[in-house]
């Protein structure tokens, strides 16, 4: 089990790893090993995640998220195996734990009596320029 909050955890089963070779730097490790690791996780299958997680989940992850509902996480930053997909992991936790947390509700503000002046005042002063430079009626 992960454990990515006090009330949420996520079972290790329900992700899905694949070892790729990794691109970039590194000389014969690189062209040898296959180190990098894309992890899969059906965010929408998965049943440790409340619905309102979900949804909020999807909206941070963008174009992670494919349209059948997984999420993909490719890590390659390390030359292990070990490492890269405990790299892997920790970023999906991160991104439940931001999921995790409901936006703050906005509070309602009423605009000052002086900012109400001043936007009119304002307005005034572009109309009666864009009036200057209209030329004279004649009549």
């Amino acid at each position: 089990m992960i454990r990515i909050g006090p009330h949420l955890e996520i079972d290790e089963n329900e992700l899905q790893f694949e070892f790729v070779r990794a691109s970039g730097p590194g000389g014969q490790n690189v062209n040898k090993v296959s180190t990098a690791v894309q992890m899969r996780y059906d965010v929408d299958a998965s049943e440790a995640l409340p619905p309102s997680v979900k949804s909020r989940l999807k909206k941070l992850a963008g174009s992670r998220m494919t349209t059948d509902g997984v999420l993909l996480i490719s890590a390659r930053r390390y030359r292990t195996q070990h490492r890269n997909r405990q790299d892997a992991i920790d970023r999906l936790v991160s991104l439940i734990q931001e999921a995790a947390t409901p936006p703050r509700p906005r509070k309602k503000t009423r605009r000052t009596k002086g900012s109400i002046e001043r936007r009119l005042a304002a307005k005034k002063q572009v109309g009666e320029k864009k009036r200057d430079r209209k030329p004279p009626r004649l009549g």
